[in-house]
């Protein structure tokens, strides 16, 4: 029997529109399925006063890879918004990443001579650590008292709800300095915000297809299963299997967001607060991302959430006993012929949104490689 659709996409966010617009461009009849009123996913903007506020947390698209760059930019127009957040503690101000400004505002270090052997000296005091045995230990190693104790500690103890000692060494691998003056966050060649907001992109990519929000896919699961040849799942791959593995375990978060009768709170798109005492860990000023010139301005306060099933799910919690388990729901995956995983919650990763958009292309390669 012909089924009405050859595509179901579960998920409207950026992987899902993404295949369903190059589906389109092959001439597949696409339904887009999405349990929010929006579309976009996380990276969907609400319209304040004319300012996109990214509903969701800071976006900010930045690639090396201009195959991507190049993919979005035929879509959308970006600006040339560059990320140079400050770092907030005990009421001082402090440039990120780690440069030469940022060491100038700790230790009054004006050269990268001076700024290293700084570094060296407060590391060599945790020389002896040959195998650390926690995240504490293991950036002590890598940046010395200074760093940990201002940038490091309490905001990493906030965003995953435990002290640094209970911590994984391997959450911090490295920590890159840059002895020179640039605030610039991505070392990446292209980086800016769509023109008009994210949602501009959105619409771009689901442009002609058939969408239908505020739908559960779980509630009616046989009906949606029935009416298309292949599915695209974009949602949580263990509720896609019932949880018949266990749960995977995510940090959530919790925002907090204020219109405010000022043209400008912070002077900046985002302001992290590295203290334990202050509950949340960074204040977002949306305005900014596009230069905004608007007589109010909207902030949003975000909060680490430990995550419940109808929280969000943000960061997945990628130690030994949940990537054993994801396994073992990859296993399942293979064995489903008609249907696709993607995008970060069916994959249990962080990804940003180069690497969402590479991995929609790649999938798309790989399923239409014939035509």
């Amino acid at each position: 029997m012909v089924k009405q659709y050859d595509y179901l996409i579960v998920g409207a966010g950026l992987f899902g529109a993404i295949f369903a617009c190059e589906a389109k461009k092959r001439g597949k009849r696409c339904l887009v399925l999405d349990k929010r009123k929006h579309c976009g996913g996380n990276i969907y903007c609400e319209d304040i006063e004319g300012i996109h506020v990214h509903k969701y947390g800071a976006h900010i698209f930045h690639t090396d890879n201009k195959e991507v760059w190049d993919y979005v930019n035929r879509l959308v127009e970006f600006n040339r918004f560059t990320n140079s957040p400050l770092a907030c503690f005990k009421g001082e101000l402090y440039n990120l990443p780690f440069n030469m400004n940022t060491f100038y505002q700790l230790w009054k270090v004006k050269t990268p001579a001076e700024a290293k052997a700084k570094i060296e000296a407060q590391c060599k005091a945790y020389s002896h650590i040959s195998n650390p045995a926690n995240l504490e230990e293991q950036a002590l190693k890598l940046c010395g008292e200074d760093i940990y104790n201002v940038l490091i500690k309490g905001y990493t103890e906030k965003q995953w709800g435990r002290a640094a000692t209970e911590l994984p060494a391997f959450i911090i691998k490295r920590i890159p300095f840059r002895f020179v003056f640039d605030n610039n966050y991505f070392n990446d060649a292209y980086q800016g915000i769509p023109k008009g907001g994210y949602n501009v992109l959105i619409e771009k990519l689901l442009e002609g297809i058939e969408v239908r929000l505020g739908v559960d896919y779980f509630k009616e699961r046989s009906f949606w299963d029935g009416i298309a040849n292949k599915i695209l799942f974009t949602g949580c791959i263990d509720e896609f299997f019932d949880y018949q593995c266990g749960q995977l375990e995510y940090r959530s978060l919790r925002f907090e967001q204020k219109m405010l009768e000022m043209n400008d709170f912070q002077g900046n798109a985002v302001v992290n607060y590295t203290e334990r005492e202050v509950p949340y860990t960074r204040i977002i000023e949306h305005k900014h991302f596009e230069f905004g010139k608007q007589p109010v301005t909207v902030i949003t306060y975000e909060y680490p959430d430990n995550f419940e099933l109808g929280k969000e799910p943000y960061y997945p919690i990628n130690d030994k006993r949940n990537m054993d388990m994801f396994k073992r729901y990859q296993d399942l995956a293979q064995q489903k012929k008609n249907v696709l995983f993607g995008g970060r919650l069916a994959q249990y990763t962080y990804a940003d949104m180069d690497d969402t958009v590479e991995a929609a292309l790649n999938l798309v390669k790989k399923e239409f490689v014939n035509e």
